[in-house]
């Protein structure tokens, strides 16, 4: 893959090898952590989807849950 710099709409500066090819990018400390905020709120999202039709425990069952890990 060729990347071009219009790929990477975050990027305020770019690595290149020696052949001009994009190898690493330098973002603003903010929209990385927006992009991780992102990320993290999309895992959350899939592991609640996971467990939608799991019957939730009870305080003291999911304590005994957790004495046994």
């Amino acid at each position: 893959m060729n990347a071009q710099a219009k790929d990477y709409p975050f990027a305020q500066e770019f690595i290149t090898d020696a052949e001009g090819r994009i190898r690493k990018v330098v973002i603003d400390i903010a929209d990385y952590q927006r992009l991780i905020e992102a990320l993290e709120d999309e895992g959350l999202y899939r592991a609640m989807a996971e467990v939608r039709s799991e019957t939730p425990l009870s305080l003291e069952d999911a304590l005994k849950e957790l004495e046994r890990e």
